[in-house]
C-alpha cells in the first residue's frame, strides 16, 4: 500500500561533511517522525542563491501537490532579512526571504508569509543556523496540517530578483548562461520555444566565447568524444556541454557569459 506521509524535500548549501544537514533532519522529525524527507541536493555552490532557485524550480514542481520544500541558501542568517513561507502554484516553500524564492516563481502569482509566530520555531536558536532552529521546524509543523496563515502575518511582496531575458532580434538570439550543472554543462536562459521559433526561419550557428558551434544536436553523442555540443537539456533549455567532458572547463564558461544564436548568411 503507497504511504501517505507528507513529504518535505531538502535543498541547502551545506554539503555534506558537517553536521547541518544531519540536525536540520532531526529538528523536523523531533515534530513529525511521520515524515519522508527526500535530499534535493546540499551541494549548491556556497550562498549562491541563483544556483538554489535554479535547481528547486526545476525539480519542485514535479512532486504531489502539499508537498514542502525547504529551500536555505542563507548568506544572511541572523540578519534583519524575513523568514518566510510561501505557496507557488500547489507546492510550499520554506526559507530566507533573499531573492530565491522570487526566482522560483519566476513571475507566477504567490502567497508569502513571515514567519512571525515564533510558537513554532525551537524554544532555543542560534542566530547562525535558523535551518535547524526556525525553517527546520515550520516545515515540520506545515506538513502535519498547520495553515500557512497560523504561522504569522501575510507579507505583500518577496524581495524581488529576476533571471536575465534572452534578447531576439532580427540577426538571431543573445543570451546568457545562467547556471553550470554537475557535469560542466552550461545551462543559458535561452528556451526550447524561443529556439524553435528561430531555427525555423533559418539555419543557426552558436557562439561561446572563442568556438563556434554550427548546429544545434540531439544528444551528447551526437558529436564526437571531447567535441562541444549546443543541445536543448532537460530543462527545456539551450545547454552547451561536451560529449565525455566538461564545457565549463574546456570553453573557459562562467555564470553570465553570453550565447549568441544567429543566423547563417
Amino acid at each position: 500500500m503507497q504511504s501517505s506521509a507528507p513529504i518535505i524535500t531538502l535543498t541547502t548549501d551545506f554539503g555534506q561533511r558537517d553536521f547541518y544537514v544531519s540536525a536540520m533532519k532531526a529538528a523536523i522529525l523531533s515534530v513529525n517522525r511521520d515524515v519522508r524527507l527526500i535530499d534535493v541536493s546540499h551541494d549548491i555552490p556556497a550562498q549562491d542563491i541563483m544556483a538554489g532557485a535554479w535547481v528547486t524550480r526545476n525539480s519542485a514542481f514535479l512532486y504531489p501537490s502539499g508537498s514542502i520544500h525547504l529551500v536555505v541558501v542563507d548568506p544572511g542568517v541572523g540578519t534583519t532579512r524575513k523568514p518566510v513561507a510561501v505557496r507557488i502554484k500547489d507546492q510550499i516553500f520554506v526559507g530566507p526571504d533573499n531573492g530565491i524564492f522570487s526566482l522560483i516563481a519566476d513571475q507566477e502569482p504567490y502567497d508569502a508569509y513571515e514567519l512571525t509566530n515564533t510558537s513554532f520555531w525551537s524554544n532555543e536558536r542560534s542566530n547562525t543556523f535558523h535551518g535547524r532552529d526556525i525553517f527546520g521546524p515550520i516545515a515540520a509543523h506545515l506538513s502535519k496540517g498547520i495553515e500557512l496563515e497560523e504561522l504569522g502575518v501575510p507579507l505583500q511582496e518577496l524581495i524581488s530578483y529576476r533571471w536575465a531575458l534572452p534578447v531576439a532580434d532580427n540577426e538571431g538570439i543573445q543570451g546568457w548562461v545562467m547556471h553550470i550543472d554537475h557535469y560542466g554543462n552550461m545551462i543559458t536562459n535561452i528556451t526550447r520555444e524561443m529556439l524553435e521559433a528561430v531555427t525555423s526561419k533559418s539555419p543557426v550557428k552558436i557562439y561561446v566565447g572563442n568556438s563556434i558551434l554550427k548546429e544545434i544536436v540531439r544528444t551528447y553523442a551526437d558529436v564526437d568524444t571531447g567535441t562541444p555540443a549546443a543541445l536543448i537539456g532537460g530543462s527545456n533549455h539551450l545547454e552547451i556541454a561536451v560529449n565525455g567532458g566538461n564545457a565549463e572547463q574546456l570553453l573557459s564558461g562562467h555564470k553570465g557569459m553570453p550565447i549568441s544564436v544567429l543566423f547563417r548568411k
